[in-house]
């Protein structure tokens, strides 16, 4: 089924958006989101809006977009958390190609244009974007590195430019062929958000590395032209949500190594933080030597945030080895249960 594009003609295949939610606190980012999915120059097949265990937030979109037939609202079908609402969307989901959009994010009007293009080669399975920092303070605080733009959810220093191969997408600027998930099955529970607990993440990575194995053909891209920008509250912009988020991406990282083997899980991290890490430090430095601003905060929170990341993936690592961390990945049809243990035996093997 192809969708209709606003120059005329159709697109490779229909593209169908999805967006989790789980807060009314974020009502007006979650308006503005599906606002710019359908002010795209390509129009998408349809908008799926889960609802992640939240009745009142369920009905209250229900009702804003009951007259808007390319807008379906769907409650999470699993356990709570953004895993399960996105493998909900994808069982929902009509498109050939399914897309993710952040609920506190807007997309820029060609943003589904330039993911339908990477699909252009029947071997890519995965195109991701460029996610950009939209700081509610007006500027990025002088202390933050770009190095670390991950921890709000953005593209960060260090990525390659332009339309490349990756290791992984990053799961709330990203689209998968729909035959990604019926080979490699769909995003892992037991790994990745959960509501407004602990801020973990990872379970895009997972997924993308167990595509590979499962598709040695696959290509993955990220098209750094198919740009979206994720609203940084003035919450996430304090040092304490900077230590807290790192040491949960420790913790992320150690669950991941644990499905997939910590050679896989750890690859495209051991060149960051050996290459792209010290040479923050290095800027950092210099720049306070010249006396510009924010400078020696920038050095300081690279290595604060590394501390705090190794500290959570040590203390990760031992949490899983000891308790048989459990992921439950759902697959085209009955979703099977993965241990840590069976997981970590594959990625050894690999």
């Amino acid at each position: 089924m192809s969708a209709p594009d606003r120059h005329g003609g159709s697109t490779v295949a229909g593209i169908s958006v999805v967006i989790c939610v789980y807060t009314e606190d974020r009502w007006e980012d979650i308006l503005a989101a599906v606002s710019s999915v359908r002010a795209q120059s390509l129009t998408a097949l349809e908008t799926l809006l889960v609802v992640d265990h939240n009745a009142p937030l369920l009905d209250r979109l229900a009702k804003e977009y009951k007259e808007t037939g390319q807008v379906r609202v769907l409650a999470n079908a699993g356990p709570r958390g953004l895993s399960a609402g996105r493998n909900t969307g994808i069982a929902a989901s009509r498109g050939e190609i399914i897309a993710f959009l952040d609920d506190d994010a807007v997309a820029e009007r060609d943003w589904l244009r330039h993911f339908a293009e990477g699909y252009a080669d029947p071997r890519v399975l995965a195109v991701g974007g460029r996610t950009l920092p939209a700081w509610d303070s007006g500027r990025r605080p002088a202390w933050f590195p770009e190095e670390f733009d991950w921890v709000v959810g953005c593209t960060y220093k260090g990525l390659p430019a332009g339309r490349v191969r990756v290791r992984n997408v990053l799961g709330g600027n990203a689209s998968f062929r729909r035959t990604a998930f019926e080979a490699a099955g769909g995003f892992a529970t037991g790994i990745g958000r959960d509501g407004d607990k602990r801020p973990l993440g990872g379970e895009e990575t997972e997924l993308c590395i167990r595509l590979s194995r499962a598709r040695p053909d696959a290509i993955l891209l990220i098209d750094d032209r198919a740009v979206i920008h994720h609203r940084v509250p003035a919450a996430r912009q304090r040092f304490d949500y900077f230590r807290t988020r790192t040491y949960a991406e420790g913790l992320s990282k150690a669950l991941v190594a644990r499905s997939v083997g910590a050679g896989k899980g750890l690859e495209s991290e051991r060149r960051y933080t050996t290459r792209v890490l010290p040479a923050g430090v290095g800027r950092g430095l210099r720049d306070a030597l010249l006396a510009r601003p924010g400078g020696a905060g920038r050095a300081g929170a690279i290595v604060a945030g590394v501390v705090a990341a190794a500290g959570g993936y040590v203390l990760g690592s031992v949490r899983a080895r000891r308790g048989g961390t459990t992921f439950s990945v759902a697959e085209t049809g009955t979703p099977v249960v993965r241990t840590g243990e069976e997981a970590d035996g594959e990625g050894a093997a690999a």
